[in-house]
């Protein structure tokens, strides 16, 4: 089988499913072309973009969209040829999904429950496209290593205001004036466009005399070794799809927490969620004044959900398998 790549953003979510479909088919990605052109530079490029994205569905029995955006919108508007898969993962839902024609599409896969109830609310005529296969993580390379609890709390992500780390520094204070002994590690760097919030978030931590207890460590290359100095996790955003790092900790021997958003519940148990600050550093209080022996079942319990739900060798195998179904559609069509 043929099979075509189309991702224009981020590829931390997809390597291991990408090798998954080199390993089974003849794989191939799409790369947008772009013609250096001072005159009618704009229009010459999206023509040579939409001739190139033609020839490459007709080349291929089904194409991978990764991520529901610009290159599914403009394919779902041409002469259909192939099986289309797209994946939605959050973002996607308010950019892009009311220029896509839905027709287009095969198969999409959603990331949890949560974004199925969205887009059926949305567009209930494409409904029974819908197939919620869960974002995942290798559990081989997140690994839990022994660490006796010290305190330290920490979050990985983009800092940007949808992530809430501000908010999060706040509630570290004052988590502080309960108990001095914690320390914050905030991993991640400054997202394109909000770099004024990057930037108040470290003045926020100046201000409040907090340097000795946070930490800065800006992008994290090697996620997998940074987790092994985390004992608390938290995903403290109001918005996500099914968030990866929170997974990403618990595969790696972290105790975690979530705020509310929408769908975390399918991610943590309802025991781990909370709504106000002052509900998070109860949990975190809670968790620190237990004994040894219950903050390892607890982080085995945490670790067991990812390994049954999370399960990246499972999700890669879906994945290719609903691409094959789409492909086979289409020859028979």
């Amino acid at each position: 089988m043929r099979l075509g790549v189309a991702i224009e953003e981020t590829w931390d979510f997809f390597h291991e499913i990408y090798a998954d479909f080199a390993a089974h088919h003849e794989t191939a990605r799409f790369v947008r072309p772009v013609v250096k052109l001072p005159a009618l530079n704009g229009r010459l490029n999206a023509y040579v973009v939409r001739r190139e994205l033609r020839s490459f569905l007709r080349h291929n029995d089904a194409v991978f969209f990764e991520w529901a955006s610009e290159l599914l919108a403009l394919a779902s508007q041409l002469p259909k040829t192939c099986g289309m898969v797209a994946r939605l993962h959050r973002y996607e839902m308010y950019t892009w999904a009311k220029r896509i024609n839905w027709d287009a599409v095969d198969r999409l896969v959603v990331v949890s429950e949560a974004k199925r109830r969205e887009f059926t609310a949305a567009f209930p005529e494409h409904a029974g496209k819908l197939v919620m296969i869960p974002e995942a993580v290798s559990v081989t390379r997140f690994s839990p290593h022994p660490k006796r609890f010290a305190g330290d709390i920490g979050i990985l992500c983009h800092i940007k205001p949808r992530k809430r780390v501000y908010e999060l520094v706040l509630a570290f204070y004052e988590l502080l004036q309960q108990q001095p002994s914690f320390r914050l590690h905030i991993g991640g760097g400054k997202a394109d466009a909000f770099g004024d919030y990057y930037d108040a978030v470290h003045r926020l931590v100046e201000r409040l005399g907090l340097g000795d207890r946070v930490v800065f460590y800006g992008h994290v290359a090697k996620p997998e070794e940074w987790y092994q100095g985390v004992d608390i996790f938290v995903s403290n955003a109001y918005s996500e799809g099914l968030q990866v790092s929170p997974m990403e900790a618990m595969a790696s021997g972290c105790y975690c927490l979530a705020h509310r958003w929408d769908g975390a519940e399918e991610l943590l148990p309802r025991s781990h969620l909370y709504d106000t600050n002052a509900e998070l550093n109860a949990l975190i209080l809670r968790y620190a004044a237990s004994s040894e022996e219950e903050k390892q079942r607890e982080k085995a319990r945490l670790r067991a959900i990812v390994c049954e739900r999370f399960n990246v060798d499972e999700t890669k195998t879906r994945i290719r398998e609903l691409v094959e179904e789409a492909a086979a559609s289409a020859c028979q069509a």
